[in-house]
């Protein structure tokens, strides 16, 4: 299954249509439906599971982190891939750490923080083939909130998997009832007459052995500024102070706003994608971040990514996000108190990027990864790099001269050094 299909909570597949009868005045038409409903486990269950497994191959790759020649690969809801990136031309996947329902991470010294479920957990990676528990916060996200891919009831625990049920409903076709789309605690239901189809790193470095926290992607919800390690839920901005490493301590917790996915820290500013707009927060006091300023948009999913004066936005439209947009703003942040929108440009259906040194990434969804030269942001589209159409790229992280990509497809490396011939380096393709 991969990342789209999972995030959204209710699956279904519409097999038959039917019978129809007409008695009198009465029609009954009988529909066959398909469901996926969720099986459930108690997060007391869950909980305990933490630790390291031999190395597994990528199936459904999600968040990527590089730290210290490593590169860490979420595996949705299962664990955290570890591949040694000493040599990007050859990465070797060497070890598994299994975290039940992991899906972002960020890695301070030799700790690691993830999610697992509804808790937020460290885990001492100073040996990563040996990778243990040391803390725990139990539920410190909120049920229905954290992240879209988490299906959880208070009443009776987290989703683990999915079970194909089979029912059939007899519905009065000579009403409107049957032509619908109804969404029913965790059943969608359709009657196949009625539709066709179903619709940034720190400069200069290449290795972040010469930094203590490592470097996420685009589409993270977890980053890490100085001591402190900030979180997003789907309307919320956790502050943790990691004065101790293995304990994070919670500062403070406030509403940002609706549909919130992404953070990505730039010097002392958070800046936060929703589907709606970017939020940019203060860090002068880092304990609790204060709300600056913020750029609208039209609905679409939205990561965001900051060098100098402007922000890189991506929209993506036709979603669970909603909206129609699938282009590129650019948006002037100068004056961080009253951004505005630069220039946009048209995408196919893009999902996260990068900038490092005016060099542009971005992850084009089954378009594949597009490179352009940024220096003039208003030329952006009359300078595109490279194009590499035969991937379905979803984040990436630029190092010096190496990018770091994940995909749909698995993982891929590419050397960037001489910006007029990037050539492929190395990849890791995923196993059905």
């Amino acid at each position: 299954m991969n990342r789209l299909t999972y995030s959204i909570t209710t699956i279904f597949i519409i097999l038959t249509v039917l019978l129809t009868g007409c008695i009198q005045d009465k029609c009954a038409r009988t529909i066959t439906v398909v469901s996926m409903e969720p099986v459930y486990a108690q997060m007391a269950d869950l909980r305990g599971q933490v630790g390291p497994e031999t190395a597994r191959p990528l199936t459904d790759p999600g968040k990527i982190y590089f730290k210290d020649q490593m590169v860490f690969i979420a595996e949705n809801n299962e664990g955290v891939h570890i591949i040694n990136n000493a040599d990007p031309a050859n990465p070797q996947n060497i070890g598994f750490i299994k975290v039940p329902g992991v899906r972002d991470m960020a890695v301070k010294g030799s700790i690691m923080y993830v999610d697992s479920y509804l808790d937020l957990v460290s885990i001492d990676i100073s040996d990563p083939l040996n990778a243990r528990e040391v803390g725990r916060q139990e539920d410190a996200f909120p049920y229905g909130s954290w992240h879209p891919g988490l299906w959880a009831d208070e009443s009776r625990g987290i989703a683990v998997s999915f079970e194909e049920q089979i029912t059939e409903q007899e519905v009065n076709c000579t009403s409107n009832d049957w032509g619908w789309l109804q969404n029913m605690g965790g059943n969608i239901f359709v009657d196949v007459l009625a539709t066709n189809d179903f619709a940034g790193a720190p400069e200069g470095v290449r290795s972040t052995s010469e930094i203590p926290n490592g470097i996420g992607g685009s589409m993270a919800r977890f980053t890490l500024v100085n001591d402190y390690l900030y979180l997003v839920t789907t309307e919320q901005l956790f502050a943790y102070s990691l004065a101790t490493l293995e304990n994070p301590i919670k500062r403070s917790e406030q509403y940002v706003g609706w549909e919130i996915e992404t953070i990505f820290p730039m010097q002392d500013k958070l800046f936060i994608g929703s589907s709606t707009g970017m939020f940019v927060y203060d860090l002068s006091s880092p304990d609790l971040p204060e709300y600056e300023s913020n750029f609208a948009h039209a609905n679409a999913c939205d990561p965001v990514v900051v060098e100098g004066d402007y922000a890189y936005v991506t929209l993506r439209g036709g979603t669970t996000c909603g909206g129609f947009s699938n282009q590129l703003d650019v948006v002037n942040v100068s004056n961080v108190n009253q951004p505005f929108l630069e220039a946009t440009y048209p995408m196919t259906g893009p999902y996260g990027l990068g900038i490092r040194n005016s060099i542009l990434f971005i992850c084009d969804g089954e378009a594949g990864l597009k490179v352009y030269d940024a220096s003039d942001v208003n030329a952006i589209d009359d300078n595109q790099l490279a194009h590499f159409p035969d991937i379905n790229a979803y984040d990436v992280i630029p190092l010096n001269d190496v990018l770091l990509l994940i995909g749909e497809d698995g993982f891929y490396q590419y050397d960037y050094s001489d910006v007029t011939d990037i050539k492929l380096l190395s990849s890791i393709p995923i196993e059905e």
